[in-house]
């Protein structure tokens, strides 16, 4: 959904929502409560929104259209907090300066493998792994590497752990977790968190360790390579330290 021209996310999301909640009074749901699941829904898919705005508004479309359409009359006041906690949870107010649920694409990491000089186990870390797209992709590269996911969102890291048994996934901030230990960090950010996810690995880690950024590059810095992704996007690889 993130890839989709605006304002398409935001239609689809509530047409979703509104088919529910016909579904559900359909079924003689009582009304709080087809309307609460419906609301739900539309918060768990407001995280596709590539903006803190466009998450609002994809969150808020359902209520807001329902309360607009005259049927919401027949639900407590407490139902209209449903979208706002759900959102809170899956996508946590202090994780809003990093990018939303960008899942990396099925096979985009094929042949990673063979363009990086790492140890017959390597370490790994997916800083921000959301629902753990990236580390199966890791695992199917790198099939002897210890893999290790750290996600901010309770829910997302949650689901990562369930996706990913063989990988370590915890609960915790990427960017005051110690990078020191891996051999190879990736990083699905956006542009703007690139030279601070270069800071931090500059400071971090080890000489002859890399830095794998998919689609955003670091500007002040030269890539040792770029990768050609299955789909045409960059792999931007940086081995430490960072060229002069």
């Amino acid at each position: 959904m993130t890839s989709t021209r605006w304002p398409l996310p935001a239609l689809l999301a509530w047409a979703v929502c509104w088919a529910v909640f016909i579904a559900l009074s359909a079924q003689a749901a009582p009304p709080q409560v087809a309307a609460a699941l419906a609301a739900l829904l539309g918060a768990a898919l407001a995280v596709a929104g590539s903006t803190p705005w466009r998450r609002i508004f994809i969150g808020a479309g359902f209520p807001l259209s329902l309360a607009a359409s005259g049927l919401a009359g027949a639900m407590p006041a407490w139902a209209w907090l449903a979208p706002l906690v759900a959102l809170l949870l899956l996508y946590p107010i202090n994780a809003w300066r990093d990018a939303p649920v960008f899942p990396t694409p099925r096979g985009a990491l094929r042949g990673l493998a063979a363009q990086l000089a790492l140890p017959d186990a390597p370490r790994v870390l997916d800083a921000g792994c959301g629902l753990g797209d990236a580390l199966i992709e890791l695992r199917r590269e790198l099939p002897r590497a210890r893999l290790a996911g750290i996600e901010w969102s309770r829910p997302l890291r949650f689901a990562c752990a369930l996706r990913c048994p063989d990988a370590t996934v915890r609960r915790g901030d990427m960017w005051s977790a110690d990078w020191s230990a891996f051999d190879l960090v990736y990083v699905f950010q956006r542009p703007e968190s690139m030279q601070h996810a270069a800071d931090k690995a500059g400071r971090e880690m080890r000489p002859g360790s890399w830095l794998a950024s998919l689609e955003f590059e670091i500007a002040s810095q030269r890539p040792a390579k770029v990768f050609v992704c299955t789909d045409g996007r960059a792999l931007w690889l940086y081995r430490l330290p960072f060229a002069a």
